[in-house]
């Protein structure tokens, strides 16, 4: 008995089982998800938060000094608050908070290298984020919207007021809301990314009540204000040519026809190179939840967004002849002998060119590149509906304000 016992297998098998058992316990260690709030992740190496702390810590203060920028330049000269501006400081508002929050806070957590300030602060920065980031947009669509109704005219009688533009401003806060808000209610989350140093809506959800809540999400906010640019913009391109196919001198009726193009092109492929990456991410990770995405390619996309802080106030703004100069007066320090000269040039027009004036004051960059080719038009069709305008004698004044008016 002895003799079994001491070549028994018994022992050996034991430690053979212990020590099976000691490796898997060794591998669910390692497969254990790392906690985003309590330490970075091992799968990234630290230079990689390093890199995107540095990136973030150029993009949010480019993006705080520029629209910082165009609140101030805005604040300073009274010419430049007009109904069709309203938007675009709107747009640098919506701007500006964006980096703000979530700017500023990427770019502590990735220097840290993960999400050390914990839950109730990435709620904060998911529903901060998405809630600025939709504004913007939404004020990209309502400006494209604006400029069409601007110079295509589709109601002959009604023009761009203050309250058409606060109605506006009102719509893009109310609506964004709307559809940011949900997530801190329950339908769906706001959750950290998978490179763990921001927060945004859980796109990775498997339950479908989360699915229903980022289709919705993502037709509101992303395909209808992409509609909204695409059409506003494709109107105003059919004016135009219709104005260079009127007058039919090609040479001169095609020059702006190309440049307002052109710009055109740049505004939606910028709004393209923001914002698509995003939703095309958060669409196939929602249709694809088990699909495996390296986190530094997954933080991709959320980067690209937050550079649409940096580029808006360049095209939207910057490009605006008005604004550079009155930013350039700003810089010199006569501001109001800007705006003192301005006012006394309308002044001196008569009141038919003074709020042609101060129509065209209103115009960005697009719609101030238009109006010498569309002022030709609009006389011709308000000859023909309009005849009683020069029955008193002499020549009509319209017309005359407008080819005054219009060359830039």
């Amino acid at each position: 008995m002895n003799f079994f016992t001491s070549f028994s297998p018994m022992p050996a098998l034991i430690a053979d089982m212990e020590s099976f058992g000691f490796s898997v316990t060794e591998s669910t260690d390692v497969t254990t998800p790392d906690d985003p709030f309590k330490g970075p992740l091992k799968s990234v190496a630290p230079w990689n938060y390093t890199f995107l702390a540095c990136l973030m810590f150029i993009v949010t203060s480019l993006s705080i000094t520029e629209n910082f920028t165009v609140m101030l330049v805005t604040y300073r000269f009274k010419q430049l608050r007009k109904p069709l501006n309203y938007i675009i400081v709107n747009l640098s508002v919506a701007d500006f908070l964006v980096s703000m929050t979530g700017g500023t806070i990427s770019f502590l957590t990735n220097a840290r290298g993960f999400f050390f300030l914990g839950v109730w602060a990435c709620v904060l920065e998911g529903f901060a984020v998405t809630f600025f980031g939709i504004v913007a947009l939404w004020s990209l669509a309502i400006l494209a919207f604006e400029r069409f109704f601007v110079i295509c005219r589709p109601l002959k009688n009604v023009r761009l007021g203050g309250k058409h533009a606060a109605m506006g401003l009102i719509f893009v806060w109310t609506f964004s809301f709307i559809w940011t808000i949900p997530p801190v209610l329950g339908w769906n989350s706001y959750t950290v990314s998978k490179i763990g140093t921001t927060c945004e809506p859980n796109w990775y959800s498997t339950n479908y009540y989360d699915h229903t809540y980022i289709i919705t999400f993502f037709v509101t906010c992303f395909i209808l204000p992409l509609g909204v640019i695409i059409i506003s913009y494709g109107k105003l391109m059919q004016k135009l040519r219709k104005v260079s196919n009127t007058h039919g001198r090609l040479g001169n009726a095609r020059k702006p026809d190309r440049e307002v193009a052109r710009m055109v092109v740049v505004m939606i492929v910028a709004f393209m190179v923001g914002w698509t990456p995003y939703a095309a991410f958060s669409i196939t990770v929602t249709a694809c939840p088990t699909i495996y995405i390296d986190p530094r390619l997954g933080s991709i996309p959320a980067f690209f967004s937050k550079t649409a802080a940096v580029y808006n106030p360049i095209i939207y703004v910057f490009m605006n002849k008005q604004f550079r100069k009155c930013l350039i007066q700003m810089f010199k320090g006569n501001g109001t002998a800007l705006e003192s000269t301005n006012l006394n040039q309308t002044s001196d027009k008569g009141p038919i060119t003074a709020t042609a004036d101060t129509h065209l004051g209103e115009m960005s960059t697009i719609a101030a590149r238009v109006p010498m080719s569309m002022c030709n038009m609009e006389k011709s069709e308000e000859e023909e509906e309009e005849p009683e305008q020069s029955g008193n004698g002499g020549p009509k004044q319209l017309p005359l304000s407008d080819s005054r008016v219009c060359p830039l």
